[in-house]
């Protein structure tokens, strides 16, 4: 299992994901078979990383859903099919080499056959996603701790479906 923090951070609030996933690195509830990246802003590392092969990727990333600061989300991510793109349609999408956006880097490794079959999302609303600090808005700061319990419940449900398994 791969869990990985994304987002930048130089831009307060964004870092969500990165400050995360260095919490659940360091809390003795994490379960031994489950590595933690951060992969921060750069995409086609995390692609890179999911060819290794895992069973379950849970990312952990903030994005603006319209709640209140601190909101917390467990989402199954909606991917387009690059399938079904035209060959500029593709172009455009992936235009960007890092795959910085995490759909981006999700579909190129759905495309390439190494997105796992359990993917989820924990994401953060931030307070304000576009300024540059290295500080975050206190109610994003104190949503890091339920998003690493919320990280162990999916990671505990995955590990007792898995072992269910004939």
């Amino acid at each position: 299992m791969l869990v990985a923090g994304v987002g930048n951070e130089l831009k307060g609030d964004d870092a969500f994901g990165v400050r995360a996933a260095q919490m659940l690195a360091q809390d003795p509830r994490k379960p031994r078979d489950c590595e933690v990246q951060q992969t921060g802003i750069g995409g086609i590392h995390l692609v890179q990383e999911l060819m290794r092969g895992y069973s379950a990727l849970i990312l952990f990333d903030a994005f603006d859903r319209g709640g209140k600061p601190g909101d917390l989300w467990l989402l199954e991510p909606e991917l387009p099919q690059a399938g079904d793109m035209s060959d500029r349609e593709r172009r455009d999408f992936f235009a960007d080499v890092h795959y910085a956006t995490p759909v981006r880097a999700l579909t190129l490794a759905q495309s390439v056959g190494a997105l796992p079959p359990l993917v989820r999302i924990i994401g953060c609303q931030p307070f304000d996603p576009d300024s540059f600090d290295t500080a975050m808005h206190p109610s994003v700061e104190a949503a890091l701790p339920r998003a690493v319990d919320m990280v162990i419940k999916v990671l505990e449900t995955f590990n007792g479906l898995e072992s269910r398994k004939p």
